[in-house]
């Protein structure tokens, strides 16, 4: 191994890295939708439920159970017929979501230059493909 070589693998794998920690529990598919979403004020079920397109009934009450265990969010039941419910966002994710926006910002700001590389390398792993000599194996003769 080279001096210079890090390993970095010890770093993301180490289940005490707390990037790691809250990259679990905040980043999935749903999560980050219904945090910014409650971010705007108290919400409730229903209107997360139009809001976040494509996401089911089940996963969408998995994913809320998951943020207020983590802290983020804070489910408050109000005692009418049929009881209404509200969700609302912690301080905490109130930090988070500010840092959300700065990443949104930040793929806004750079998604053409994230396309134009990727069209860049796809172009030149053609052109190696090209160039490279054939690889089929060719059958002998018996």
């Amino acid at each position: 191994m080279s001096r210079s070589h890090i390993d970095v693998t010890e770093q993301v794998d180490n289940p005490a890295c707390p990037v790691t920690e809250v990259l679990d529990r905040v980043a999935g598919k749903w999560a980050i939708g219904i945090l910014v979403a409650a971010a705007k004020g108290p919400v409730r079920f229903t209107e997360l439920e139009r809001g976040i397109e494509g996401i089911s009934r089940r996963m969408l009450t998995l994913n809320l159970r998951k943020l207020e265990r983590e802290g983020l969010l804070v489910r408050t039941v109000y005692p009418t017929v049929p009881p209404r419910v509200e969700y609302e966002c912690t301080e905490m994710a109130l930090e988070l979501n500010e840092t959300l926006l700065a990443l949104v910002d930040w793929a806004r700001l750079h998604s053409g230059d994230i396309a134009c590389a990727h069209a860049t390398y796809d172009a030149a792993q053609a052109q190696d493909q090209e160039a490279a000599p054939s690889t089929r194996s060719v059958p002998l003769s018996a």
